[in-house]
């Protein structure tokens, strides 16, 4: 199935409104925007199907104007199913001046046999503000999937006025390397990164806060690193899905506080 998703963000009456939301089958947008006064808008996107399947083609385009502030939620996990040609994702990001977009989706659940193919393409004006966010894990570790998957290829570059900043490549392949080797995952079966872009937020403060949030967490591993511009790169090793994604959240809310981006989350 071939899909569109496009979501233009813009300004009316200090207000960022949704001026356009076109989707096909079997994508869906909600707006769930609580307070219907605040500067932000929140957007949940949602899917009339299980899950991506084999053959599926996604596009997916944002744009949020001047001055606005859009938080796009996911509705469940992503599974990835059984596949033989494999699916597709392209995503699309362009972000104006002083606008902010916010996007920490669901974990990705790869099933047996599941190729998956995304690229992220962000453009960003040096004034922007940009909180991305990506989970994968293991399989369905429950049903005895573990790391079963063919291929899973995630390809995340971010631009600053045209110019290259940051190149994010997951790329896991089992029958090529083993994730549970020494050096890759060894005792961990679940991934996640965040990527802060923000020239307002204290890194040196955010790095402290994120490094002693993380550090009180049982059962994972994690790094903190500056990003060439302002701001910083997360990683963080676990064991379980809902664990990593509830610390992203979290790790978001602490950006929001100090450059008082206002969002309903908490």
């Amino acid at each position: 199935m071939k899909a569109q998703l496009h979501i233009q963000a813009a300004l009316r009456n200090g207000k960022t409104y949704l001026k356009q939301g076109y989707f096909s089958p079997p994508f869906k947008i909600a707006n769930i925007t609580e307070n219907k006064k605040a500067h932000a808008l929140e957007l949940m996107l949602m899917s009339s199907s299980p899950g991506i399947l084999n053959g599926d083609e996604y596009e997916i385009k944002v744009e949020v104007d001047d001055g606005c502030s859009l938080q796009l939620f996911t509705q469940s996990y992503q599974r990835l199913f059984n596949m033989k040609k494999g699916a597709t994702q392209t995503t699309a990001v362009a972000l104006g001046e002083n606008a902010s977009f916010i996007y920490i989706p669901h974990p990705a659940v790869p099933h047996y046999e599941s190729v998956f193919i995304s690229k992220n393409n962000i453009h960003l004006n040096k004034s922007s503000q940009l909180i991305w966010g990506e989970i994968l894990t293991c399989g369905r570790k429950l049903n005895g999937e573990v790391f079963q998957l063919s291929k899973y290829h995630n390809l995340t570059e971010i631009y600053i006025n045209q110019k290259l900043i940051i190149k994010e490549n997951l790329l896991i392949q089992p029958s090529f390397i083993n994730p549970s080797l020494t050096g890759q995952l060894e005792n961990y079966t679940h991934q996640a990164s965040l990527i802060i872009v923000d020239e307002s937020i204290n890194t040196a403060i955010i790095k402290e806060e994120v490094a002693v949030l993380l550090a009180e967490t049982n059962e994972i591993d994690f790094g903190v690193t500056n990003a060439p511009v302002n701001g910083i790169i997360i990683r963080i090793l676990g064991n379980k899905a809902e664990q990593l994604f509830q610390l992203l959240q979290s790790i978001s809310l602490l950006i929001q506080k100090q450059n008082k981006v206002v969002t309903s989350i908490a």
